[in-house]
């Protein structure tokens, strides 16, 4: 592929840009199915200098980077639009959060189910299986869809 192009990963992921010898180069733009992109100058399918935009506007920086780290562990949407009263919290970027499948986790950019090890974008479509280090850290720092609690007797 050479010249000005649109190609279609397996796993929906859409680059829109210039090629060369069927590489990304030159100006292009990754779109990944949760909403994000990537837009990049690419250089023999290296990126030589890029910006990655979350779904929600957010920017990521590569220095100077603040957003949910130790200092500021607030959402992006807490940024904009400020903190809920005391008492209230906030579990996620998105407000109310999404409900998660039982068993399941929320990843940050889909489903995890830790029995397959098989993540999931939020429409049910493939993104990639778990090695054993993804697999520690989803368990041990994610949000998971529990089991509802039996009733209490009074």
């Amino acid at each position: 592929m050479e010249g000005s192009a649109e190609y279609i990963l397996p796993t929906d992921t859409r680059y829109i840009g210039e090629m060369k010898d069927g590489m990304f180069h030159g100006e292009g733009t990754l779109f990944f199915p949760s909403g994000s992109r990537f837009d990049a100058i690419w250089k023999k399918g290296l990126v030589v200098k890029g910006k990655y935009t979350f779904n929600d506007g957010l920017q990521y920086e590569d220095k100077h980077w603040h957003y949910c780290d130790s200092y500021d562990r607030r959402f992006y949407t807490e940024i904009c639009y400020g903190l809920k009263p005391s008492g209230i919290s906030q579990l996620s970027n998105m407000d109310p959060p999404r409900r998660i499948p039982l068993g399941y986790y929320d990843c940050g950019d889909g489903f995890y189910n830790p029995t397959t090890r098989v993540i999931k974008d939020y429409r049910n479509r493939f993104l990639r299986n778990a090695d054993d280090d993804e697999h520690e850290w989803i368990v041990r720092t994610c949000r998971k869809g529990w089991l509802p609690m039996p009733k209490q007797k009074s």
